[in-house]
């Protein structure tokens, strides 16, 4: 008996009522969401928000979309590979050789002192940049050696060697490029879309659930009988200041959100890199550009030349 008025004693302590509230709010607000969704709630009877917190929901919304619309580009300059596809042929044959220096190096490593013929440790391929500018400049490397002859470098050599040398300054520019994007854009832009932005929709999150909870409320006191009037409509009073609060709440925040710098700066960090990127580019090519035109009148002219005699 004693041990059974303990428990009646430890139970009372629990704070029951309040989780029996909460639960009850969260049920009546689901109703309210469901009725209003099927269409069984008059306009006049939803609670019309104030046309400022409207109009800052929908540029919150419209920033919000910027960020995911840009990301969803921009997010290439994370893999260099983004204007090479066929370096997954390239990827392969290096792992292939990475594969095979590592069983040679391990089998010169553990077959000293056998009887066994002891290969000569390799040293590992070195992994080349997987992008066009860097392809293109080892193809252009290649073909400059490949048209050497006997007699020294051709103009076609020399040219070649020259387009390959200007493709190497795009290359190192475009890894500059790809980091810098990278660290000063895509780092921060996704910051702010998971920071301030989410913060701001989970303040608005709270508004809407609050409305609901107001206009069940509201509900509620109209169908209530005579001796529940008072509480009926002393739970809508509390409603309506849980809304006006957490409106000014959600209107601070998405305030702070639009009046933030930081998407501005970020995009100004992104066009920098690009300029720098292709400005490299377009000065190389230029100046590249110029040698070997200078190459092709002088073989044409050689050329005419000879066919002249």
């Amino acid at each position: 008996m004693e041990g059974w008025t303990k428990l009646q004693s430890g139970l009372a302590g629990l704070n029951l009522g309040q989780s029996a509230n909460k639960l009850a709010k969260g049920f009546q607000s689901s109703v309210q969401a469901t009725k209003e969704r099927l269409g069984q709630v008059a306009p006049e009877e939803i609670t019309e928000l104030p046309q400022e917190y409207k109009d800052l929901e929908a540029r919150v919304d419209s920033l919000r979309n910027v960020h995911l619309a840009l990301l969803k580009v921009t997010r290439v300059y994370e893999s260099e590979t983004y204007d090479y596809p066929t370096q997954i042929q390239e990827s392969l044959t290096e792992f292939g050789s990475t594969i095979g220096s590592g069983i040679t190096n391990f089998a010169a490593a553990n077959l000293k002192g056998t009887n066994l013929p002891t290969p000569q440790p390799v040293s590992p391929t070195t992994p080349q940049h997987k992008t066009l500018p860097h392809a293109i400049a080892r193809a252009a490397t290649t073909a400059a050696h490949a048209v050497q002859t006997s007699a020294g470098e051709d103009k076609l050599g020399k040219a070649l060697g020259a387009y390959a040398g200007a493709w190497e300054k795009i290359a190192d520019a475009r890894v500059e490029q790809d980091h810098a994007v990278k660290e000063r854009f895509l780092q921060p832009w996704q910051t702010t879309l998971s920071t301030s932005i989410a913060v701001a929709l989970k303040a608005r999150q709270a508004v809407r659930v609050s409305r609901l909870e107001l206009d069940a409320a509201k509900q509620t006191l109209k169908n209530a009988s005579q001796s529940k009037q008072e509480a009926a409509r002393l739970e809508v009073e509390n409603a309506e200041d849980d809304l006006v609060q957490k409106t000014e709440v959600a209107i601070t925040l998405m305030k702070t959100v639009l009046e933030n710098p930081e998407p501005l700066k970020n995009l100004n960090e992104l066009a920098k890199a690009q300029l720098l990127f292709y400005a490299t580019a377009a000065e190389s090519l230029s100046s590249v550009q110029g040698e070997i035109e200078e190459l092709s009148v002088a073989a044409e002219g050689e050329y005419r030349k000879s066919r002249d005699h």
